[in-house]
């Protein structure tokens, strides 16, 4: 039976005028069998995309979702 993982990512998108920087959280979805698992799959997802943003996983959590049906 496959888990499913919502795996938080903030990512900074812009800085603005005062020098702060503007972060977005994002969520993904991630079948994996642990929370370790399932971050290390974002990261690598995101380093096989070649990403050069600056982002940060923050957390996952085991998600309520039982199975995607596509």
């Amino acid at each position: 039976m496959n888990k499913y993982f919502e795996v938080a990512v903030e990512v900074v998108v812009a800085t603005l005028k005062n020098g702060k920087e503007k972060k977005n959280k994002e969520i993904y979805l991630v079948d994996a069998q642990s929370v370790t698992e399932a971050e290390a799959r974002v990261v690598k997802d995101f380093e096989k995309a070649g990403v050069q943003i600056d982002y940060k996983v923050s957390g996952a959590k085991e998600s309520r979702v039982l199975r995607v049906i596509e």
